[in-house]
């Protein structure tokens, strides 16, 4: 992939007030051109607390929330509602806080059955949740056009990264690194806990107008450090994050500290 654009801030709290302004302006910009907003949410420390400050923002209401539509690039296979789910947590953080659509809001299956569709009998099984999140985002592509074929041209799609180089629930030399199609897998035996999730592969990250890649702290530097001298996704998977039209690292001084 080209080369980032990178934004070095002081420290974590910089980078969470400095993503969701940039966030607020992404999404305002998006609704100005076509009506309706789409963005990829995270998880993580610095993804919530990036939440966290749109939803302290004085600006945040400059966004027409019921037009926004809002997907995962990556979901722990756990129970509905645990807190360790990256969607219960962005509920708790913002999408509690402000005017969303319910029907906009497009999470992931969770391991046990519930209200949702996704939430289905076969929900036990992470690849049927897997193959249910796939057709939610065919039929999002259709409504807000295609960036590659059955995935939506998000408007941004935020990712953080793990001290290995994992991003989303890809991790190196995994099977999901090794699948090449735009798409939405399965993932098991993760190195960290929980070991069952579902994840966006690279190539349907890639179907976003804008990638951002957000992350603070020594412990990123050295798989950054790698991502941005060259290193492949196999090895390095965030080094395969890439957006269509802008790739943007948000990183503070430790995690910026080798590039």
């Amino acid at each position: 992939m080209s080369g980032p654009e990178v934004v070095t801030l002081p420290d974590d709290e910089a980078v969470a007030a400095e993503g969701a302004s940039r966030l607020l302006a992404a999404l305002r910009e998006a609704q100005a051109a076509r009506g309706v907003a789409s963005v990829v949410l995270t998880g993580g420390g610095i993804g919530i607390a990036m939440l966290e400050a749109v939803a302290a923002s004085a600006d945040r209401d400059s966004v027409d929330w019921s037009a926004v539509e809002v997907f995962w690039g990556d979901e722990r296979f756990v129970p509905a509602g645990d807190a360790e789910r990256n969607d219960a947590q962005a509920r708790a953080a913002l999408l509690d806080r402000v005017d969303v659509d319910p029907a906009r809001v497009h999470p992931m299956a969770s391991s046990t059955p519930g209200p949702s569709a996704l939430e289905s009998e076969d929900s036990a099984d992470p690849d049927a949740g897997a193959e249910a999140y796939a057709q939610v985002l065919t039929e999002a592509a259709a409504r807000l056009g295609e960036g590659v074929p059955g995935i939506p041209a998000f408007d941004v799609l935020l990712a953080g990264c793990g001290p290995e180089g994992h991003t989303l629930s890809i991790f190196p030399d995994s099977p999901a690194v090794h699948a090449t199609a735009a798409g939405v897998v399965a993932v098991r035996d993760c190195p960290k806990p929980p070991p069952t999730r579902i994840s966006l592969t690279l190539a349907a990250a890639r179907s976003a107008r804008e990638v951002w890649l957000v992350a603070t702290g020594p412990g990123k530097a050295e798989a950054l450090g790698k991502a941005a001298h060259g290193a492949g996704e196999v090895e390095i998977p965030l080094a395969g994050l890439a957006g269509s039209e802008r790739t943007m690292w948000l990183l503070d001084r430790e995690a910026a500290g080798q590039l």
